[in-house]
């Protein structure tokens, strides 16, 4: 069973309820996703499928990956990533995973790349309380003490300091699918999902208690 599929973060709207609850919810365009490669344990040491997505010119990739693709003979794909399943045997390079693999109520986990905001110091970045401003205060908006004085002496691995805020993979746990449109590739999420408008998610069937 087929547990995940990529899709293109496209917008955000609002639904309502039979009971006139307004849910707030992201557009997910889900798939079609092909099946390129299928992947067992005594050929690659693990089990799952290599799924594309979208598509792209074929003046755009390269020769080893058409290579690759010209096998499944299903065109060239924009994205390509790996979906873990337990028995690949079941698939076949060329399959396609479509919308209708979630339904109506079922709990999912998004994954994709947060918005970049760019250099940041501690207090945007990591929520740090800022100084006092007056009676000549010179740690306004500072970090403060990063070293340990004499023992370690030295800036402590994992330590927040300013640095890059955002672009990175980020996982927003156990979200309600709240409509599944298969005719139109379309998934609707209650709630907000990572990235920005257009961006690349992965959407899979999340292993949190429900």
């Amino acid at each position: 069973m087929i547990e995940a599929i990529i899709g293109r973060k496209l917008d955000m709207t609002q639904v309502f309820a039979d009971d006139g609850t307004v849910y707030p919810v992201t557009l997910v365009q889900v798939g079609p996703c092909t099946v390129t490669q299928v992947k067992t344990p005594q050929t690659d040491g693990y089990s799952a499928l290599q799924v594309g997505f979208g598509t792209k010119k074929a003046k755009s990739v390269n020769k080893p990956l058409k290579g690759h693709l010209d096998k499944v003979g299903k065109g060239y794909f924009e994205v390509l990533r790996e979906i873990p399943v337990e028995d690949p045997s079941e698939h076949n390079p060329g399959d396609q995973i479509l919308a209708d693999i979630f339904e109506i109520g079922d709990r999912i986990d998004v994954i994709g790349k947060s918005k970049g905001k760019g250099y940041a110091g501690t207090i945007k970045r990591w929520n740090f309380g800022r100084g006092p401003s007056g009676h000549g205060s010179k740690n306004i908006r500072e970090p403060g003490s990063t070293g340990m004085a004499t023992y370690p002496g030295r800036v402590i691995k994992g330590k927040k300091m300013p640095g890059q805020k955002g672009d990175k993979r980020t996982t927003v746990l156990n979200l309600t699918v709240v409509d599944v449109r298969p005719e139109e590739n379309l998934i609707m999420v209650h709630g907000a999902v990572p990235g920005s408008k257009n961006g690349i998610v992965i959407l899979r069937r999340t292993n949190r208690v429900k």
